[in-house]
Parts: structure tokens; C-alpha cells; sequence
């Protein structure tokens, strides 16, 4: 296989084709796929943010060995629907000590970006998203998505072309009498005007998803919005996958730790904010059982055992979506959460060079 020196010429836009080194230089397969991001998701309690962070580091480590000069390195993106939230941080498991390796801090986005009591969507997610993957390949820096939320990450990977539209009784009425294979073929003529790509395969599963998508695309034609285009990704994904003992043993460990580490006293702060009882038992989980506990609804022992049972069910709910995302056409290379980090970092590594 040829090798070359490293030169920081050879660094274009989201492309990590130069940045991997063995002794100082750089191997160059004769052809090799190149992304312009990694995607690093799994269920709750897995380590996927550690393993993000230490990758982050690992790279940032490459190009300042190889190049000589400051690395721009790697900065991760978020990818928590409940991490967006000032002030809940025991609660979502923010864990912002991860983004700190062997004393560097890896930059990060899409974490403490909204007030606590609002509801965030993925429209804003989507469109936060692409700002921050932008702004950090503007920079020369290597994105890396990271999270458990995997409506968010399958919304930017396909780069769905989201809108707040109203339903259309008319529309719907008559299209109600329409076969799939019609509903599928007035779908992609309206895609075609609108300029939208007939990748989401899930719009035409069912008739009722082609009519809503029907729906999207004839608002869209109808009322042109100064969006910007969002792609599809091109990204590496990585899978941590971990065994449903282990992965229960961990849950039930950590929900410990965080209770010990103050959950009930951050919650209870954020009621004495004033934010409403119901706006925090909207966002689910620890702050929907812990609310109720302290609001006098609940037990503690019934907080506690509630509480457990649900994160189980959540992260068992995350699989069932990753799993889904496969037959959907993702390919997600899985690592084992239980082997040490630095093999879990030169597999990702080996799977960037393939």
C-alpha cells in the first residue's frame, strides 16, 4: 500500500482521508470511502459519549503529530432531545466531565442551548444541527454526532425537509381513496417540483404516511419558505451496543449515583424557578417520576422503582428504533460496549480507513 507524508494541503472539507498515521505517516488505500462525518449512537447507560470524546481526542492527537501545528481536531455534536435544557444536567445525564480527556476539552454542541420548561422540536433540532456542522467544518474541524435520540440523528443522516405544516382536510379527502402505488407516484412528482429527494423510503410505507407527505410537499409548493437545503450526511456510523445484563446492571448503577449526586435537589430547584410541575413531567423519565415524587404524588420507594423500570423500557425502546434504522437502510457498525476504550477507539479508527 503507497504511504505519504502528511501535508495540511491535503485536508479538504469534512474528510478524514489524511488524518490517520502509523510511525508518522499516513497510509492512502488505492480507494477509500470518505465521510464528512462519524455517527456514534446507543442506548442509555452504553458509553457512547466517553467513546466519542476519547475519538475526538485521538484525532485532535493525529493531526497535531502529523502536521506540526494546533490540531483543529474533532468536535462532537449532540444528539439528546433532553440535553438541550439549561440546569438539567444529573437529570439527562449530561456527563460533562466525558468531554474532558487527559486534561483537554472537547468542544461541544447542542448542550445547554434552551431554557428548562420550553419544548424543543426537531425542526429546531435539525436546523441547530446543521448550523453547528457547518460552522465546524467552515472551521476545519471533523464532526462527530453523538447521542441517544434516534429520530434526531435518522433526521439529519437522511436530512428530512422539515416544516411546521398544517393539515389539509381537502388534500386528505381526496387522496383518501388513493392506492399507495398512486400516492407514491404523486409523491415524487411533487418531490421533483419542490426539489426534494425521494430517499425516505418510510413516506410511502403506508397510504397514511404518503398522504402526510403528500400534504408536506404541496404546502411546501405552495408556500415557498427561505429554507436552506438540508442534505442528507455521508457518516461513518458506529453502534455501542451492550449486553441487556450488563446494560441493566449499569442503568440500575447509575441511577443511583445520581440520586446521590443531588437528581431530587436539581429538580426540586427547578420547581422553585417557578417552571411548572407538568412542563417538567412533560420532558419524561427522571424529571417526570421525580416531579411527581416531590410534588407529594408519589412515594419515594415508588419514584425509585417506577423510575428504574422506565429507563430499562427506554433503552430497550432505543435498540428497537437503531434496529429499525437498519432495515430502514443505515448501516451501523456495532462495538462492544465492554471492551477496553482504546480498542473501541482503533476500530472506529480501522473503519474510518476501509
Amino acid at each position: 500500500m503507497e504511504t505519504k507524508e502528511f501535508s495540511t494541503k491535503s485536508r479538504v472539507r469534512g474528510d478524514l482521508q489524511a488524518r490517520f498515521c502509523e510511525k508518522g505517516r499516513v497510509k492512502f488505500p488505492p480507494t477509500y470511502s470518505t465521510y464528512s462525518m462519524i455517527t456514534i449512537l446507543g442506548p442509555t447507560a452504553s458509553g457512547k459519549t466517553s467513546l466519542a470524546a476519547a475519538l475526538a481526542a485521538r484525532i485532535n492527537s493525529l493531526d497535531a503529530h502529523l502536521s506540526g501545528i494546533p490540531a483543529k481536531g474533532a468536535e462532537i455534536i449532540s444528539a439528546d432531545s433532553r440535553q438541550v435544557y439549561r440546569g438539567m444536567d444529573i437529570g439527562t445525564g449530561k456527563d460533562l466531565a466525558d468531554y474532558t480527556i487527559h486534561g483537554e476539552q472537547i468542544p461541544y454542541h447542542l448542550i445547554d442551548i434552551c431554557e428548562p420548561g420550553t419544548k424543543y422540536n426537531l425542526f429546531e433540532y435539525q436546523q441547530d444541527f446543521y448550523d453547528a456542522y457547518q460552522d465546524i467544518q467552515k472551521r476545519g474541524a471533523f464532526p462527530i454526532l453523538c447521542g441517544g435520540t434516534g429520530l434526531y440523528i435518522e433526521s439529519v443522516l437522511k436530512g428530512y425537509h422539515l416544516s411546521p405544516v398544517p393539515q389539509n382536510p381537502e388534500l386528505r379527502e381526496s387522496l383518501a381513496h388513493k392506492s399507495l402505488e398512486e400516492l407514491t407516484l404523486i409523491l415524487k412528482e411533487l418531490k421533483a417540483k419542490t426539489g426534494s429527494n425521494m430517499h425516505n423510503r418510510t413516506d410511502v410505507d403506508t397510504a397514511q404516511r404518503a398522504i402526510r407527505a403528500i400534504e408536506i410537499e404541496s404546502y411546501n409548493l405552495e408556500h415557498p419558505m427561505p429554507e436552506r437545503e438540508l442534505p442528507a450526511v455521508d457518516s461513518l456510523i458506529i453502534g455501542v451496543s451492550i449486553d441487556r445484563d450488563a446494560r441493566r446492571e449499569k442503568i440500575s448503577r447509575r441511577l443511583k449515583q445520581r440520586l446521590d449526586e443531588g437528581m431530587v435537589d436539581e429538580i426540586k430547584g427547578l420547581l422553585d424557578r417557578g417552571i411548572p410541575a407538568e412542563n417538567l413531567i412533560y420532558y419524561g423519565l427522571e424529571y417526570k417520576f421525580i416531579t411527581e415524587y416531590v410534588i407529594g404524588k408519589t412515594s419515594y420507594d415508588e419514584m425509585y422503582r417506577g423510575l428504574e423500570i422506565a429507563i430499562h423500557q427506554f433503552a430497550k425502546r432505543q435498540m428497537t428504533w437503531f434496529r429499525g434504522m437498519e432495515r430502514r437502510g443505515f448501516t451501523i457498525h456495532w462495538v462492544d460496549a465492554l471492551q477496553p476504550m482504546e480498542k473501541k477507539v482503533e476500530t472506529v479508527l480501522e473503519l474510518m480507513r476501509s
